[in-house]
């Protein structure tokens, strides 16, 4: 090898390692920074993702914050911005699926220390965090009518405000006055239920990349024995039709217009069909659980066949309701 070769050889060698260097400069940085904002105690690195999913699947976030103010998520985001990394919010980790090579970015945990609820006659404020079930209960307990729907959603208002979501025949628009928002440019408004632009699974917080940070639900004084009775109701349902013994992300597909999306994956012969240990429930077509060892690529090529085999056989596409982050 001649010396020119050599030293080209050891010039890659050092300019990588310079790179590392620089690299790992970068994030022992942003680690400081993240620790000043929130505390030490609540930034992890390298965190595995399928401990804070439903479905008990995702790599490593390369930072897992734990928040507990709109101010501080307000300097996070501002952070991120400037240093150009990604970030995510995330509440329970239901309707989600995070990557088997994990998260390149700062992940904003809300629903450990941002869960504040209250009541003033008809309304509830909650912050974002705040369970969905959490918030059922208290509208029960304040006999409040109108939230029964929501009260076996595995979620946080935060998602359930941004996706607008539903159950049994309710919606989330049925019941919000107003929700705090923050911007991506680090704005906070509130928006009333006019400006949330509330669809079928969508928002204006889910097209404009807005983070919910709390909302205002108005209910209606009702019977607390026929509330409870109702919430009962649901329950067993849930339990009687929904595969709650195995992990999953809730339902998988959207419904498509005219359609359920569990009867069409059921009609073509996919009850029970799985790949790895991602199955399409026996209990319910329209959920994919886990089996035990499912990887996010598992889950990602069963999805993948269902919407193939779906397609061919009735012409309808069926579109995901669970959102994929990381790398795959």
């Amino acid at each position: 090898m001649c010396e020119c070769t050599l030293y080209f050889a050891g010039r890659l060698l050092y300019d990588g390692e310079r790179k590392n260097k620089n690299r790992n400069g970068d994030e022992h940085r942003v680690y400081k920074q993240l620790c000043k904002i929130s505390g030490e105690e609540n930034v992890l690195r390298d965190e595995p993702m399928k401990k804070h999913t439903t479905f008990r699947i995702g790599g490593p976030a390369d930072y897992f914050v734990t928040v507990q103010s709109k101010d501080e998520i307000r300097e996070i985001l501002l952070l991120c911005k400037r240093e150009q990394i990604p970030y995510y919010i995330l509440g329970n980790g239901s309707n989600l699926l995070v990557g088997d090579k994990g998260y390149r970015g700062v992940v904003i945990q809300i629903c450990k220390r941002m869960n504040e609820i209250r009541t003033e006659e008809n309304k509830i404020y909650a912050q974002a965090g705040a369970l969905l079930s959490k918030i059922a209960a208290q509208a029960l307990s304040n006999s409040l009518t109108g939230f029964e729907f929501a009260s076996g959603i595995p979620g946080t208002l935060g998602g359930a405000v941004m996706m607008n979501a539903g159950a049994y025949g309710g919606e989330m628009k049925h019941v919000l006055e107003s929700a705090d928002v923050l911007t991506p440019e680090g704005e906070f408004l509130t928006l009333s239920l006019e400006e949330l632009e509330l669809g079928y699974r969508t928002s204006v917080v889910a097209t404009k990349g807005y983070t919910v940070l709390g909302a205002t639900i108005a209910l209606e004084k009702g019977n607390p024995e026929e509330i409870k009775a109702y919430m009962d109701d649901l329950k067993e349902r849930r339990i009687t039709k929904q595969p709650l013994e195995y992990a999953s992300a809730g339902s998988t597909f959207k419904r498509p217009e005219g359609y359920f999306a569990g009867k069409l994956i059921q009609d073509s012969g996919l009850k029970g069909y799985s790949v790895g240990d991602a199955q399409i429930s026996e209990k319910h077509s329209g959920f994919v659980i886990n089996r035990g060892n499912a990887s996010a690529k598992d889950v990602l090529s069963l999805i993948e066949h269902v919407q193939e085999t779906v397609k061919e056989k009735f012409g309808v596409h069926l579109e995901t309701e669970v959102k994929r982050i990381g790398e795959f």
